[in-house]
């Protein structure tokens, strides 16, 4: 049987990934800090530890294994990155993360492990125009990333590129460009804008009014969380490096995907704009190199991953609703 690590999967994609881990037959570790927050976690063996402590490290790395996967990080969306309250946390806590799983899989002769790191390294000046950012993979240097979470994990990535050339260690990173779908974040200050959007939609009353932050005409693509897991699972057991973007290249303005939510929750809302975080105006997933290399591109539209997270938001409202 093959055996697996996922690093962070008290989280919302790397509880996900356990899954699919397990219906490949996997036995599987997960390790984080937390427990995951919906659904009991279906690892054979988990091990809520801190990840910035080496000696936690080396302990949960006590055998080898197959894959690694090392998505633990400090991260949440607009309202905790962009805000720089959190800037100093993000950088120490996520670089010790990443620093300690690479000198125990070192230790370990540990070869396979995968990154993700995020399409928030492309640098600001690509990203001001919404109607076309630039994002292939060539461009993230000049290095101007929008945010200390862009530097961190730009920083990292090349760490995990060091320790290929220097430790032997088969690293394989993707930039991850806005993964969605249910049993993440949605109302704790760390969710992302399909989350944020669901929950404030289904949270409305019809006729009602929900706010957006800016002026709704910046873009973004967002990925459902199951496209994102047979990209990553492809990409660390290719024969290919990366690093690549893993998102879709479905571009809509967030005044777009607030009317695609209105539209599957049946409802009419007026949007009032209104100041805070927002990143960069424009950006989208360039996949013309992981469709090169892998053969890969989603395959679901937006708005079928919307109406699975909407549907799951709402039921978390109304349960809210029924148990104050």
């Amino acid at each position: 049987m093959k055996t697996a690590l996922v690093c962070g999967a008290g989280g919302f994609i790397g509880s996900h990934l356990v899954k699919r881990l397990k219906r490949e037959g996997f036995w599987v570790r997960g390790v984080d800090i937390k427990l995951p927050g919906f659904e009991e976690t279906e690892a054979d063996d988990f091990l809520q530890a801190d990840l910035r402590d080496p000696v936690i490290c080396r302990e949960v790395l006590d055998q080898r294994f197959d894959e690694v996967y090392q998505l633990a990080a400090d991260m949440g969306g607009a309202g905790f990155v962009f805000i720089g309250e959190n800037d100093a946390d993000i950088m120490h806590n996520s670089v010790m993360i990443n620093l300690n799983i690479l000198e125990a899989c070192k230790r370990r002769t540990i070869k396979r492990v995968f990154y993700s790191s995020s399409a928030c390294v492309y640098p600001e000046f690509n990203q001001m125009q919404p109607d076309s950012p630039v994002t292939s993979e060539d461009s993230v240097y000049p290095a101007q990333p929008d945010s200390d979470y862009g530097w961190e994990k730009l920083f990292s990535e090349r760490m995990f590129l060091a320790y290929a050339r220097n430790h032997g260690i088969e690293s394989r990173i993707a930039r991850y460009h806005n993964i969605f779908g249910p049993e993440g974040s949605w109302n704790d200050g760390r969710e992302k804008v399909p989350a944020a959007m669901c929950r404030k939609i289904a949270m409305a009353e019809d006729g009602g009014e929900i706010e957006i932050w800016g002026d709704g005409a910046q873009t973004r693509s967002f990925l459902f969380v199951d496209e994102c897991l047979e990209a990553t699972t492809r990409l660390t057991r290719s024969d290919w490096t990366g690093p690549v973007n893993i998102g879709s290249n479905e571009m809509v303005s967030i005044n777009q995907l607030a009317d695609m939510v209105m539209g599957i929750a049946g409802k009419s809302l007026t949007i009032k704009h209104i100041p805070g975080p927002l990143g960069v105006r424009g950006r989208n997933s360039d996949n013309r190199l992981i469709q090169e290399q892998l053969g890969w591109a989603p395959s679901e539209s937006l708005i079928h991953g919307l109406e699975k997270t909407y549907q799951w938001i709402e039921q978390q409202v109304m349960n809210e609703k029924s148990n104050p």
